[in-house]
């Protein structure tokens, strides 16, 4: 406990340096997680409990066997995490908040005593993320807040019985409640301060690496043939998403002698065409599906709402993967190695890690399983 508060005292005595509304941030901050884990039971205690429909204790059964081949085929860690279950009565587990200028896909940053500097901001309260996104609009940046279902405390809560599995996921398909566990628990393994890009697409490479060798080994037959789909879904929408950014950014590193307001002006009129043709182009892919054009799914709200934020978001999730993947094949699909030569990476400095990502993804082989 002395360490918990010795960390808190150490946030608050920053935040009181930087402002009130900084203060309350962590406040808010601190009394979310607080909640989050007192609500939080062992799975044996909902397993028991007769009040449990059947339906979710099939899910947590299915959960735990999720963590058991987390930790005995994918070597991740072997602790508390996931072991417990909470209802928190909410959609999301935190909503994100993410900024970035007019003319440019970079994020702006917050900076954290434990976790660095990140390209978003958490908020256990969606009013109050919302909030927090109208005075950022009103500095003249574009946001995106989007819920989140799960977040990661790195491994510090494991003393207090671990990061929980929540309502906010728990009914996902089997490939994605999967996904999900390997991801936060790939926080764990590796975390480089001040790095979202490499943290996130980390973790994203280990879930769809995991998830892959799950469906295989462990999955019912179903679970496989819609995972399948949905992944040729996701990388559809994937590729669409990158050239759009690619497109976006050329545009916006193009140099300018001499920048004026009118410069200004055609620049935003070309990156208003770009993100038609982006939806254009989203709803010719969503009509390949076949699916019902008069029921929404979530990506439609996602492309409604698209800007730089939300783009530059989803790239520090996307970009560096193709690297990790290249990375753990050129280990020998070997978990150990992989997370050793990952722990090395991000001992380098920022640059010189994504260069080295970026080499290995020019050269990465078939999609390793």
């Amino acid at each position: 406990m002395r360490r918990v508060v010795a960390i808190l005292a150490l946030a608050l005595a920053s935040a009181a340096l930087a402002g009130c509304s900084t203060v309350g941030y962590y406040w808010q901050s601190l009394d979310g997680h607080v909640r989050l884990m007192a609500a939080a039971r062992p799975l044996d205690d909902w397993l028991q409990d007769p009040a449990a429909s059947e339906r979710l204790k099939e899910r947590l059964r299915l959960a735990e066997r999720i963590r058991d081949f987390a930790s005995r085929e994918l070597l991740l860690p072997d602790n508390p995490s996931y072991r417990r279950y909470a209802d928190l009565r909410r959609p999301a587990a935190v909503w994100n908040v993410v900024a970035a200028p007019p003319l440019s896909l970079t994020l702006r940053t917050w900076c954290f005593p434990v976790t660095g500097c990140v390209g978003y901001r958490g908020w256990f309260d969606e009013a109050q993320a919302r909030a927090e996104a109208e005075a950022l609009r009103a500095q003249g940046l574009e946001v995106s807040v989007y819920p989140v279902p799960a977040y990661s405390t790195l491994g510090w809560s494991n003393w207090l019985g671990g990061d929980p599995l929540l309502n906010t996921f728990i009914r996902d398909t089997e490939g994605e409640l999967a996904r999900l566990i390997f991801h936060e628990l790939a926080h764990q393994v590796v975390y480089a301060r001040d790095d979202t890009a490499f943290n996130e697409s980390f973790a994203t490479a280990v879930e769809r690496l995991g998830v892959a060798r799950w469906l295989a080994r462990e999955g019912a037959e179903a679970a496989q043939a819609e995972h399948v789909q949905l992944q040729q879904r996701r990388e559809q929408f994937r590729a669409l998403a990158r050239t759009t950014r690619t497109r976006l950014a050329a545009m916006y590193g193009e140099q300018v002698p001499h920048p004026d307001a009118d410069d200004t002006g055609r620049r935003l009129a070309r990156k208003q065409a770009i993100m038609a043709g982006f939806r254009a182009d989203y709803a010719r892919l969503r009509a390949s599906w076949g699916l019902d054009p008069a029921r929404p799914i979530p990506l439609d709200r996602w492309v409604a709402e698209a800007n730089n934020a939300s783009f530059g978001a989803q790239a520090a999730y996307d970009d560096l993967v193709p690297g990790f993947e290249a990375l753990f094949a050129r280990e020998g699909g070997d978990w150990r190695r992989f997370y050793d030569a990952v722990t090395q990476l991000s001992r380098m400095p920022r640059p010189e890690r994504h260069r080295i990502l970026q080499d290995l993804s020019h050269a990465r082989p078939s999609h390793p399983s």
